[in-house]
């Protein structure tokens, strides 16, 4: 089984950076469906960030711009970047590989807080 392990949250102002990481670990890992999803207190969780199956990228628009999705194959590590934060961007931030079949590969962890203030 792939373990997989947030880190990189945080409290910032907006108009800020922050850069989060996800550690995975275990079973042999593949990137594609990788991807960054958050939930704000009271929403859906929702996706982000993702390297899709076909290899290319996918943001969420209200991300679009501002943050970046990155991997590090040595390290089998993926990444987050997140620029020009606003208060919205407020959620907790998992990362999670989704499957051809629509599941993932791994229960959910605890995820990274990332808190924006105005």
């Amino acid at each position: 089984q792939v373990q997989l392990v947030e880190s990189g949250g945080g409290l910032v102002q907006a108009g800020g950076s922050l850069r989060l990481s996800c550690a995975a670990s275990g079973s042999i890992f593949s990137f594609n469906g990788m991807g960054w999803y958050r939930q704000a207190p009271g929403k859906q969780r929702e996706l982000v960030a993702t390297f899709t199956n076909g290899g290319s990228l996918y943001y969420v628009d209200s991300v679009k711009g501002r943050f970046t999705i990155s991997r590090d194959n040595a390290k089998n590590t993926v990444y987050l970047q997140m620029n020009s934060l606003k208060p919205e961007d407020t959620a907790v931030y998992y990362c999670n590989r989704r499957l051809s079949d629509g599941t993932m590969v791994s229960p959910w962890g605890q995820g990274t807080q990332v808190t924006v203030s105005s």
